[in-house]
């Protein structure tokens, strides 16, 4: 009995404190909504003005897309329709070439040359690892469930489609990873391509009458040959940006940069003010974009949507269907940030983890650099207050 009566009074004054906080809660609530004004309106509209514009346009693309449905539009005034996409894809594209450059050039030269050791190396081998775990699960999904099976089966696109080999297709990435013209990787990039080519062939001779006939025909005529046709890998090149080189290049560019401290500083903050105008540049195309279109092909400014820009380009593959992942890519990319930021996380914990006795060295480095610093600075204040403190002691003896 008397341990149910200590604990009624506990769960007593834990429900009061719940009560107490919930009222002062809702007080708070009630005084802040009360002394909201026009103004508070119009920076909170302003401030989630990309947030706004884009679920409108999701909503109403969404509406205008089931409501037109039953006419059975054309392709050309569907066309018609994605033109606002067709301009955001066409703007995005523009400033992919610029972005590349500057972004790559100004994070290579802020790392500092000591980052590539021990500790650049395991941020870098775990970054890698789950990599390539995160592209296996995708893989892996995509060969299960067939994204996008079934769609548009009457819909086909102009061009012959070309078979190329897996052997082909890896050397031209490393091909385009060494652009000999860096102006050309600007808006080509190489590629394989496939010729019919005849060869002679000698005809080997059997053991028989027919082919002692053969080989004594062969003699007098030199050789009895047969023409083949064979498919040959020539060179070749493509129109669209050689992003690979442009990447390669501008690494090793901002590496240098870096490691010419002092003398690359101008180039540093050429580089980092070119990246933070392209950036406000793309916003300002979203924000235009979202307001004129709103049918639901703009999106928020997000590195995730430029970064798809910038693989698809790559690879050579066709971004027309692209706006339809921007008009949800304001939702997902919460979700991704919420991913990379746990993984960064947990990535900066396990090299810490196991850089942490390069890092005690680095501190007792540091420390013992302070200290020295606070030594050399000592004697110039003591050699003021030995000056001070004399200059009474010889006034009194000389009187």
């Amino acid at each position: 009995m008397t341990k149910t009566n200590g604990e009624e009074p506990k769960t007593g004054g834990r429900m009061e404190r719940f009560q107490q906080g919930v009222r002062k809660r809702t007080l708070l609530a009630k005084k802040k909504v009360q002394n909201i004004t026009k103004e508070d309106v119009k920076s909170y509209l302003f401030r989630n003005a990309f947030v706004l514009l884009t679920v409108t346009a999701v909503i109403v693309g969404t509406i205008l897309g089931f409501t037109l449905r039953p006419y059975r539009m054309s392709y050309r005034e569907v066309k018609y329709f994605s033109f606002p996409g067709e301009l955001l894809m066409r703007m995005l594209q523009m400033l992919v070439l610029p972005l590349i450059i500057s972004s790559l050039v100004t994070g290579m030269a802020a790392l500092d040359s000591k980052a590539s050791g021990k500790m650049g190396m395991r941020a870098v081998v775990y970054y890698m690892t789950t990599t390539i775990i995160a592209v296996v699960i995708g893989i892996i999904i995509v060969i299960i469930i067939h994204p996008g099976k079934g769609t548009k089966e009457n819909m086909h696109r102009e061009g012959k489609i070309v078979r190329v080999t897996a052997a082909d297709a890896f050397l031209d990435l490393i091909r385009n990873m060494f652009p000999p013209n860096l102006v050309e990787a600007c808006f080509k990039q190489f590629k394989t391509n496939y010729e019919k080519r005849s060869f002679k062939v000698p005809i080997q001779a059997n053991e028989t009458l027919v082919g002692a006939v053969i080989n004594n025909v062969s003699e007098a005529m030199e050789t009895l040959t047969r023409i083949t046709e064979e498919l040959v890998p020539v060179p070749g090149s493509v129109n669209g940006v050689n992003a690979l080189g442009l990447v390669v290049f501008s690494m090793c560019f901002g590496f240098v940069i870096g490691n010419m401290k002092e003398q690359g500083q101008a180039l540093r903050e050429f580089f980092d003010s070119l990246n933070e105008a392209i950036m406000r540049l793309v916003a300002v195309i979203m924000c235009i974009t979202a307001t004129a279109a709103s049918i639901g092909a703009a999106g928020i400014p997000q590195a995730g949507l430029v970064t798809m820009v910038i693989v698809l380009t790559s690879v050579g593959l066709p971004t027309d269907d692209i706006t339809l992942i921007i008009a949800v890519d304001w939702f997902l990319d919460r979700l991704r940030t919420t991913t990379n930021v746990l993984g960064d996380s947990l990535g900066a914990g396990i090299v810490e983890h196991l850089s942490r006795h390069e890092l005690k060295n680095r501190d007792v480095e540091m420390g013992n650099s302070v200290i020295e610093e606070n030594e050399m600075k000592k004697p110039y204040q003591l050699i003021a207050q030995d000056s001070e403190t004399e200059k009474p002691i010889d006034s009194e003896t000389k009187m």
